[in-house]
């Protein structure tokens, strides 16, 4: 092949890159044009119908985001939109935590990952899925999280006004503490949590006393008005917790 034919089977390539990257980008913004996915399909080489996943990064995986790429088995579309970047891989019979292992080795985080959609048609709900799921990782934190492991916390973050007044009526009377006061009492309260209500293990995660550990919880009850042997109350406290913790985070 001469340079000349060389040359115009490379424009070409790219402009079918480009072509198959716009249909993309329109899946990915939920347009509803008759066929759309049928000549993504076509563009991009892949299923019209299948298992897809997308997942949205704040930081990106680096690099010029091209549209097609293969990484251990997954193939991948990457798009970038405004600060974020979206990937778009074609599982196949994978399960998404391979998508999530690959992200995470790859790519500094933090990052969302939408439940699966049956079929290129299905993008659109899948990216705006997947960015609810980013907006559950607090400030600072690296994870790459799916959304079917922050449910709740997507429910609380996608209600903005609702959460804001959640955490005013729950830890109003917290708010009004020295910072470092309402910051020990916070972290004493995601260590009981995550400890499974266990005040002998959340004390040895807080290099501190069981005892120590009930009366900053017992301070806890008395401040918010809420009682964490009551059910319903603790759920409260819980998903107040999430709401503050990703809108007012603390030292």
């Amino acid at each position: 092949m001469n340079c000349s034919a060389a040359g115009r089977s490379d424009n070409m390539r790219r402009r079918g890159d480009e072509r198959g990257g716009a249909l993309l980008d329109a899946l990915l913004e939920g347009r509803a044009e008759p066929g759309l996915a049928a000549r993504a399909a076509s563009g991009l080489g892949v299923p019209e119908q299948g298992r897809y996943a997308v997942a949205v990064l704040r930081a990106g995986l680096g690099g010029p985001a091209g549209v097609a790429m293969e990484a251990e088995g997954l193939r991948f579309f990457r798009r970038e939109r405004a600060d974020r970047e979206c990937v778009v891989v074609a599982l196949g019979d994978r399960d998404p935590a391979a998508l999530v292992a690959l992200l995470v080795r790859c790519c500094p985080g933090p990052g969302g990952v939408g439940p699966v959609a049956d079929g290129l048609a299905g993008l659109g709900t899948a990216r705006r899925l997947a960015e609810l799921a980013l907006l559950t990782c607090p400030p600072g934190t690296t994870e790459i999280v799916r959304l079917e492991e922050r449910l709740p916390t997507a429910l609380v973050v996608s209600q903005p006004e609702l959460s804001a007044r959640l955490v005013a009526d729950v830890f109003g009377p917290l708010l009004a503490l020295d910072p470092a006061d309402r910051a020990l009492l916070v972290r004493t309260l995601e260590a009981w949590l995550e400890c499974g209500g266990s005040a002998g293990r959340a004390a040895g995660r807080l290099y501190c006393h069981r005892n120590t550990v009930l009366n900053r919880l017992r301070r806890l009850e008395r401040l918010t008005s809420r009682s964490l042997s009551r059910p319903r109350e603790l759920i409260e406290m819980m998903l107040a917790l999430d709401a503050f913790r990703l809108t007012a985070p603390y030292p």
